[in-house]
This record gives structure tokens, sequence and C-alpha cells, in this order.
């Protein structure tokens, strides 16, 4: 059943998920010791009632009440530098709170006879310790040995500043402000997420899967030096991944057998779940959209794939009569266009091709991550092909590149490169004459760009829709999405649909960040030529 725009999660519990507690816990947690760390600051900050005070130079000695005071504040301050860790669900940030919330409560009574802050510090406590289950995120093995000398370096350092606060006639107030630096400091150092565990998985591991039970037209691109990997039990399917913002963000669908599949994504829910991570996944199809559902994630439609039938694709009729043009006019300057494959092209090829490619850059880093390669480079790619486009002197000016699928006679595009002064229509050409190459070689499938965003531009459902499309189209000077889709359309492709999958009902905006910071598109904040 086709996911529309933005797809609920099943109300029902996801039965690919461990069962934790209720997911309110953390965050509820946090805003309480929040408050109490707050409330006890403001209390520390202002004075005592008279009459209490009266009242406790009968029961403790003044030299005492005044230490009280002056703990209350920097107590006060460690709970709220610690409440925010509490909502990432730290175990060490949970037993640190229980810690602080008990001491503050002593205190409470000692400085001023605060009865009422005394119990809710002891009750929040309380809570913390009922509800410990759902501070499950543990520290690395070996994060001890990590964090003890750092945090003694760190806690030296502020009891010199303080000291020497202390001798220069600082007042309390100031010391305790500049001291909240350094314990900040110490907690992130202590409660800092623990690392998604990093695989020493070589690629020929992955490419073993990929050439087995690639099917979809974005397995290739699970061969990425920049990608972590997860493998089932029976190493048949394989799950690829980077961490980004605090997401796990899984690439495209995982690879391998259709009964394992449901197994790798709850491996990897749990992967991220020890880490403290949220789970996401860029590029997902429809199918997998629909698996991930039982781990709980929600699904966002961000675009579709544009897959050209090579068999039915002609330059006959009045639809495609741009595209017929400018091949013809790329064919008046002399261009020539030849298909080779990877393992063919001799050093001086690549090198031109490497030259091409930096120019159309043009200083900018290589960007994607589930639907591109990262390079041109290795043994892997000897099956992959080249299309490129030589002028009249036999000068490579342009290329395309295209990676196999090998459970499917089809084929995807990895780079599409230009030199910036060659004539317009270079790519369409490249693009048609590679159908018609690629078609010769057995291949029935060409995927080209990923369109963002296509259906709303294509056919908005409603009014929410076109007013979607309204703001792409703003977008595209600054991520040529517009220009994008019109490009793909005017080689009539049939459009597949691919999904944000993200977790939680207000996950959609971290995941979205993470997918974008992993594409390489968040460093973009200028208009682009097109």
């Amino acid at each position: 059943m086709p996911l529309s725009l933005v797809e609920p999660i099943p109300r029902r519990r996801a039965p690919l998920r461990e069962r934790r507690p209720a997911a309110f816990v953390a965050p509820l947690s946090a805003a309480l010791v929040a408050l109490a760390g707050l409330v006890n600051v403001i209390s520390a900050l202002t004075p005592e009632l008279a009459d209490r005070i009266r009242d406790l130079r009968a029961l403790a000695p003044a030299s005492e009440v005044m230490l009280a005071q002056n703990l209350a504040l920097p107590v006060g301050l460690a709970l709220l530098l610690a409440a925010p860790y509490l909502g990432l669900r730290r175990r060490g940030a949970l037993w640190t709170a229980v810690g602080l919330l008990a001491a503050l409560g002593v205190l409470d009574l000692i400085k001023g006879l605060d009865v009422e802050e005394a119990l809710v510090s002891f009750a929040i406590a309380g809570a913390l310790v009922r509800w410990r289950a759902a501070f499950w995120v543990r520290p690395e093995a070996g994060h001890a040995s990590y964090a003890a000398p750092r945090v003694a370096l760190v806690g030296l350092a502020a009891l010199a500043v303080g000291v020497a606060l202390w001798m220069l006639g600082v007042s309390w107030g100031a010391e305790e402000a500049i001291g909240a630096v350094p314990f900040a400091a110490v907690l992130w150092i202590a409660f800092r997420r623990p690392e998604a565990p990093e695989t020493d998985e070589h690629r020929s591991e992955v490419e073993r899967v990929v050439r087995a039970h690639g099917t979809c037209t974005l397995s290739f691109f699970k061969l990425r030096d920049d990608l972590d990997h997860v493998f089932s039990p029976s190493r048949a399917a394989v799950l690829s991944y980077r961490v980004e913002g605090g997401v796990l963000l899984i690439a495209g669908d995982p690879v391998g057998p259709e009964e394992e599949i449901a197994g790798l994504l709850t491996q990897a829910c749990a992967i991220a779940e020890a880490a403290g991570l949220r789970v996401g996944v860029v590029g997902a199809s429809e199918s997998f959209a629909h698996l991930c559902a039982g781990a709980g994630l929600r699904s966002m439609y961000i675009g579709d794939e544009a897959v050209v039938e090579t068999a039915g694709f002609s330059l006959e009729g009045k639809k495609i009569k741009k595209v017929r043009q400018a091949v013809m006019r790329v064919e008046r300057h002399g261009y020539t266009v030849e298909l080779r494959r990877h393992h063919e092209l001799d050093t001086d090829t690549i090198a031109e091709l490497e030259r091409v490619s930096a120019c159309w850059r043009d200083g900018q880093p290589e960007r994607g991550f589930s639907m591109a390669l990262d390079h041109m480079h290795g043994d892997h790619l000897g099956d992959s092909w080249v299309v490129i486009a030589r002028d009249a002197e036999g000068v490579v000016r342009g290329f395309l590149h295209y990676v196999p699928t090998y459970g499917r006679p089809a084929a995807s595009l990895s780079f599409m490169r230009r030199e910036r002064d060659t004539p317009n229509g270079v790519i369409d050409f490249l693009v048609v004459r590679s159908i018609g190459l690629l078609r010769d070689e057995g291949i029935e499938e060409l995927s080209l760009n990923f369109a963002a965003f296509a259906r709303l531009l294509r056919e908005p459902g409603n009014l929410a829709e076109r007013v979607l499309a309204w703001v792409v189209t703003l977008a595209n000077p600054f991520f040529q999405i517009e220009s994008l889709y019109r490009f793909n359309r005017k080689f009539h492709p049939r459009w597949e649909p691919r999904y944000l999958l993200y977790e939680g009902r207000f996950g959609l905006p971290r995941a979205g960040v993470a997918a974008l910071l992993a594409e390489g598109q968040m460093p973009l904040v200028t208009p682009r030529a097109a």
C-alpha cells in the first residue's frame, strides 16, 4: 500500500524492538531535575526567612548553616548541568542526579529549614531510583580508564582557578558561575554518548553479499568507504550505516535474503539503543518503510528515483524534441561517446576523468551517502561502466559512471560530471547515448538521479502538498531541487518513491539534519550555478 507524505507510526507496540520503559520517563525526569536545580539555585541566591533562621541558630552552629548555604548553590548548578544527560538516558547521570538530590535535600534542611524543597528533592530522587530501568545507556568498555584521568585533570584545574579567585577576593557567586564551566566539562567526559561499535569488516565481505543479493538499485553504494556495517548471524545479509548528529543513519535498504532483513533491523536498533542513538533511514523503499514501522519508525516521502526503461526509450516524437535537439547540437560540435568498463581504463584516462570531476566540483568535496559513491578507485569497481564524452580533439570533457545491480539487469548512475565550458546539452547527450550503449550490454533499467520531492512538483495531491511544492521551488537556487526534477523528467522515467525514516513523534527534524549532514548538503548556504 502506498505511503502518504508523512506516514504515522502504528499504535501497537513495535514488534521488532526490545520492550523498554515508557518513553516519557527520561525527558520528564530531566525536566524535574532541572526544575529542582533551578529552584535551589534561586533559593541559595535569596535571603532565608527570618523565623526559620532563628530556629536554625538554636539547632546548628552558624558556621554549618553558612557552609550549607554556600554548598546549595553549586549543587543546584550541578543538577541543572546534569539534567540534559538524564534526557539522553545515561545510567551514570541517573546515579549522579540521585546523589546530588539527596545531598541537596540535606542542605536544604541545614541552610534554612527548607522542608518543602527538601521533600521535593527526596521525592525526585526516589522516583529516579524507581524508574532506573529507563536509563539504560551505559559507557562503552574501557570508558572509565579514559574518563578518570581527564576528570581528575579538569577537577584540579577547577580547584586551582577557585583558589586563585579566592585569593583575589572574587565573590563566591562569581566563583561558582565560573566553576560551572569545568563541571560541565566533567559531565561531558563522564557521560558522553558511547560510540556505536566500529566494524572491522572488509569491503570484500560486503561485496560478497551485494553480489549475491543486491537486487535494489542502491545496493552497490553499500561499498562506500565511509560506512559501517552490521551483518546478520548467518552473514548472508548486511545493513550499512553512519552515525550523524546522534542518529544511527541507515543507508537505503539492507541487502540480503528477505527472511533475514527483519532480524538485521532489530540488531541495528539494539546497537543504537545501547549507544543512546536514534535510528533513521535515508533512501528507504516503500517495502522497507513498511517493515520499519514494526521497529517504531515513521516515514516521510523525500523524493523519487528516476528509472529509465531502456527498451522503450527513443528520441522520436514531439515530447522529447528538446533532448533530441540538444544531442544533435553537441554532435555538431564534434563530440563523440564511448563506453568502457572500469577495469579497462588506463592510468591516463582515469587522470582525465579526475580532472573533469575536479573541474565540476570546483573545490567542493564529494557529496552523497545512500545513492552515490565516494570515489572511483578500487577493484570492486571493475564491473562498473564509464560513458565518456570526448570533444573534436579527443579530449575527455564529461562522463557518466554507472554501477551494476547484480540481482537484475539494471545499472545506477553514481557520478555525472562535465567541464563547465562544454556546450549546453553535454549531459543530455551522455544520458541518451548511455541508454543505448547499456541497452546493448543487456541492461534493461537505468537509475538516474534522485529527484527530491518530485511527486510534489509532479502531482501534488492537496493544498498542503501544493504549498510544500511552492516552498520547494523557493529552495531551488540553494539545492537545485526543481532543476534536477526537470532534468530527469526529460527522459520520461518511471518514478520510484524513496523515504526518510525517523524515530519518535518529534524525531523528524533530528533525522532530517542527520540526513543533510550525511549527504553533504548541510554546508550549502549559497546558491549554486546550474
